[in-house]
């Protein structure tokens, strides 16, 4: 591995948490065989590029950051995987610079594929333009991944991969089917994240509620196993599926020590029409009722809600009425994403495509009731005291953190906590960009 020494890399990481945490663990391994990290502006021997694939649009964002990475680096071993890599590998490695692309099986094996093609490479004096891809039925492993790169917050991946095949989405093909690491092992990164100094693990996943698919446990029994891991202070579950989101989990999380109030659940449509054409396996009443019992034991909790406008089939009808569904329900913020047509899905064969003008206008109308869903949940809670977790901040900028419930907080101008501290603060009222509420000492 002495060739990898004094090797520079950079990372650009586009699409979900998982994503990140992902990149963060490459990187930290990376590190470990002793390839640093560039700086920004700085010329990097290795560029590697984590994708995304839930949108053509995200498909169009992944090439041009390809096609930026080679151009400031036109000598660096270009790496790309990720979702989009899986999906369409043979596209990617006909893309000018590519040297390597990586599919979902040997994702975990990346650090070894490189150091292997760049010895290769020195032999031979040439790229490889190879790939390293399984179609969908070899996808079976499942790549450990606990980091916070650049971040405050470590993120712990629990599970990967999907079984639901919802008629919308090309994930299930993109990372394979559902399947988990052991509660022991995700037990023993979060111990090793308190020894590491962390304070607070975000789980994250495809699917994250079905843990355990592959190993016959319960996501249920994993939460209440990371729980009583010392050191750590603060979990937050990422997000997961109504259908999955037991009264149980909702108990538990409500009376544990360390899983903060604050849930992230898909709902996607608030029309029953739409949901059958998604495939998804609840209807609003029980995604309603999962809503009541969160607020009935965790009153003060953050909820954020995804959301897809425009998929086919959706009528004026069906958008209205799941508008004022999603206005009744008692949630904190929406997610909200354009309904965007993927090759290989069952929605295609659904009658009825959304006008592009439609779906911008929806998706507009939902994105202002979910700001003013924020704010009024943020302004529920000016003028009490909140635990924040400080968070690091930007060069520049002043810094912030979250609360348990997560309400964004700016810190008083002036003070300066220390980075991954936790201190109860009152809040004030909102900052001038509207996006966090102040804080000041209660002492004062």
């Amino acid at each position: 591995m002495n060739h990898l020494k004094g090797l520079k890399a950079a990372y650009l990481t586009l699409g979900c948490k998982l994503n990140f945490a992902e990149t963060a663990s490459l990187r930290d391994r990376l590190e470990g065989l002793g390839i640093q990290t560039a700086e920004e502006g700085e010329s990097a021997d290795i560029c590697v590029v984590n994708t995304c694939s839930v949108t053509e649009v995200a498909d169009h964002k992944c090439r041009q950051a390809i096609h930026r990475l080679t151009r400031r680096n036109p000598s660096a071993f270009v790496v790309v995987t990720g979702c989009y890599a899986q999906l369409k590998a043979d596209e990617i490695a006909r893309l000018e610079g590519v040297d390597l692309v990586v599919g979902a099986e040997q994702k975990g094996r990346i650090a070894e594929l490189l150091a292997q093609r760049l010895a290769d490479r020195r032999e031979e004096s040439q790229a490889c333009h190879e790939k390293e891809w399984g179609p969908l039925g070899e996808i079976k492993t499942f790549a450990p991944s606990c980091s916070c790169g650049e971040r405050t917050r470590f993120f712990l991946k629990v599970q990967d991969g999907c079984d639901y095949f919802c008629s919308y989405c090309t994930i299930p093909f993109a990372r394979g089917r559902s399947r988990n690491g052991s509660i022991a092992s995700m037990v023993e990164q979060a111990r090793d994240v308190a020894a590491r100094g962390g304070r607070e693990i975000v789980l994250t996943g495809v699917n994250t509620g079905d843990f355990g698919r592959s190993t016959g446990e319960t996501f249920l029994e994993l939460i209440r196993a990371l729980d009583e891991v010392e050191g750590i202070v603060r979990y937050r579950i990422s997000s997961i599926e109504p259908n999955l989101l037991t009264d149980e989990i909702i108990r538990f999380c409500a009376d544990s020590r360390a899983f903060m109030p604050h849930f992230h659940v898909p709902l996607q449509s608030g029309s029953d029409e739409v949901l059958k054409l998604m495939r998804r396996r609840y209807d609003t009443a029980l995604f309603a009722h999962k809503m009541e019992q969160i607020k009935r034991w965790m009153p003060d909790a953050f909820i954020g809600v995804d959301v897809i406008v425009g998929m086919r089939g959706e009528t004026d009808d069906m958008f209205n009425r799941a508008f004022d569904f999603i206005s009744g329900l008692d949630v904190s913020q929406l997610h909200v994403f354009p309904y965007s047509e993927r090759p290989g899905t069952r929605a295609l064969q659904i009658p009825g495509p959304v006008a592009p003008e439609a779906k911008r206008e929806r998706g507009a109308r939902l994105l202002e009731l979910s700001e003013q869903k924020r704010r009024e949940h943020y302004a529920r809670f000016i003028g009490t005291e909140r635990p924040v977790l400080w968070e690091h901040a930007r060069e520049g900028q002043p810094m912030a953190g979250f609360t348990d419930n997560y309400v964004r907080v700016r810190c008083p101008e002036g003070a300066m906590p220390e980075d991954g501290s936790i201190s109860r603060v009152r809040l004030g009222g909102f900052c001038d960009e509207g996006a966090c509420l102040e804080s000041f000492d209660p002492r004062q």
